[in-house]
């Protein structure tokens, strides 16, 4: 027994050994920089250790910013993106004729490029000296006022950002809820139709409960990928995210190693290490009501 068990610890040997040094070390590095006061990337030197790194992230305005724009975009899209994409799983469930041909239109923008998808939806709403984009025509064609949403109010900026990440997640949402209403058992809805329930009563009481998990799948992901936003801003806001007032948490680390006012992996990494901690929290307390829900 103890020989087989050697055995199985020498498989894992090579995955353990490349999580270790591309996860687990980067880690404990983050967190050690996190509590380096004033260091040096280029002298690798650092003039005290305490809590100022956090106490100055938590202070600055642009974090602050960064912080509620991710919020928004996750308390706006995850839950949004969800009940959309289970609508359109129901209906394409209940179509027979091309189902799978309409399943793979919908799946077609999961594999297309970010950063083009986001190129043209800045096309679609941004307003220049030539065109106020095909938003605003049809905005003013039904006796609207033409507004800025790429360059403009706040409010626009965030709409555009958020139906933006709907489009985006929404085809993946899809399949796995697809996939999940597919296997559910048939059984259950004869049974039901037999007793002539109605409609709503088989999805709230049988469908809902039968796909749960994959619900609370999509809602964990969709959480942590919501709070990992940044690429999705890049393409419609360009690279000076703070200037726009659009930054992520995300964002505001790339900006403190690479950006304008890079040069400072301290800060950086007390972000990254609070982002951490919130995308921790959220998916812990997911995962326990996921728990209860399923009980």
């Amino acid at each position: 027994m103890l020989k087989r068990s050697w055995k199985g610890w020498l498989y894992l040997l090579p995955a353990i050994a490349f999580l270790g040094v591309f996860m687990v070390y980067p880690l404990i590095d983050v967190l050690v920089y996190s509590f380096e006061e004033g260091y040096n990337s280029a002298s690798q030197t650092y003039f005290g250790v305490g809590l100022y790194n956090y106490r100055y992230v938590l202070r600055d305005p642009y974090f602050l910013q960064a912080v509620r724009n991710t919020f928004l975009i996750v308390i706006v899209t995850v839950p949004l993106s969800t009940a959309i994409a289970l609508a359109i799983s129901l209906g394409l469930n209940s179509i027979k004729p091309l189902k799978e041909l309409y399943q793979t239109v919908y799946f077609l923008p999961y594999v297309t490029n970010t950063l083009a998808v986001g190129l043209v939806f800045m096309i679609l709403f941004k307003k220049t000296a030539y065109t106020d984009g095909m938003i605003n025509l049809l905005i003013r064609l039904f006796g609207g006022q033409s507004v800025d949403f790429i360059e403009g109010p706040y409010w626009a900026k965030m709409f555009v950002m958020c139906l933006y990440t709907i489009w985006v997640v929404m085809p993946f949402k899809v399949l796995i809820l697809t996939s999940a209403l597919a296997s559910v058992n048939q059984d259950y809805y004869k049974a039901a139709r037999v007793d002539a329930t109605p409609k709503w009563r088989i999805f709230t009481k049988i469908t809902l409960p039968m796909i749960s998990p994959m619900i609370f799948y999509l809602v964990i992901t969709g959480f942590i990928g919501a709070f990992k936003a940044y690429s999705d801003e890049v393409a419609l806001f360009g690279t000076n995210l703070n200037a726009a007032g659009m930054n992520t948490i995300v964002g505001y680390v790339y900006d403190m190693l690479y950006g304008d006012s890079g040069g400072y992996p301290s800060y950086a990494s007390a972000a990254a290490l609070i982002l951490f901690s919130i995308v921790l929290t959220i998916t812990v307390i997911n995962l326990m009501v996921s728990r209860r829900q399923a009980r």
